[in-house]
């Protein structure tokens, strides 16, 4: 076990999902996995394994910010040995055609945080998803909304590009984002960034996909309900792209 997650090492499966919300993992595992156990129960960072398809699964609470999503992604790559792992989070939408609901795949993130300048000796790293995973992504997302759309069910865009790992969720210069989104960044959360330059460091396979929760633009945005369980399309997508061979 490391220092935040109490799990024997063969308890983690090496295919990780990461939800910010450790209730979003449990509604995971109640209703997507077989089989689920939980392995972790520290700090109420609920972490689950079971199968999905025949291939056994892990999802991992790991709380808001850089540093929260930073205490588990080391543990689980250096601790538990994990190889791929997809952040399933929620974002705020910058630009206007990136609606609500809306499932964004983050090709790299940039941020304010400073976290990689102390790393890098104050020079720039580029934090990229890993092409494997997004690419899988990519076309799990596109069958699942076209099986949905044949359904009858609202139409959900997906978006492909470059997001923002904010440090601050209040920030006291209200229009930044306006800044990012004029160099094309699609929409802003807090751990991307962190979690794909833990994926460079130990050699390991990362993806971030977001639900757009809430729009800077239009003011608009999701319940905190719909935040922790109706997100199904993003959840669906992970499962499907982080087990394909």
């Amino acid at each position: 076990m490391s220092i935040h997650i109490n799990a024997k090492k063969d308890e983690i499966a090496p295919l990780v999902l990461l939800p910010g919300d450790p209730l979003r993992a449990k509604f995971i595992a109640e209703n997507f996995l077989e089989d689920a156990q939980c392995y972790n129960t520290v700090r109420n960072m609920y972490g689950f394994t079971g199968t999905y398809n025949g291939t056994r699964v892990s999802v991992q609470g790991t709380g808001m910010g850089i540093p929260s999503i930073s205490i588990y992604v080391n543990e689980l790559y250096n601790d538990y040995g994990v190889q791929k792992a997809v952040r399933i989070g929620t974002a705020g939408s910058i630009q206007k055609d990136v609606k609500l609901r809306d499932l964004v795949l983050a090709v790299s993130a940039s941020t304010d945080s400073a976290a990689n300048t102390h790393r890098f000796g104050g020079r720039t790293f580029a934090p990229s998803a890993g092409f494997s995973l997004l690419h899988a992504a990519f076309h799990a997302a596109e069958k699942l909304t076209a099986a949905n759309a044949a359904e009858g069910a609202a139409s959900v865009r997906i978006h492909a590009g470059a997001v923002f790992t904010s440090d601050m969720f209040y920030n006291d210069v209200p229009d930044v984002w306006k800044l990012w989104a004029r160099y094309g960044i699609l929409a802003v959360e807090m751990e991307t960034a962190e979690l794909y330059t833990l994926a460079a460091k130990y050699g390991r396979e990362a993806l971030a996909l977001l639900t757009i929760s809430d729009s800077l633009v239009s003011g608009e945005s999701t319940s905190s309900a719909e935040r922790e369980i109706s997100f199904r399309l993003m959840m669906q997508t992970a499962l499907e792209a982080i087990t394909t061979p």
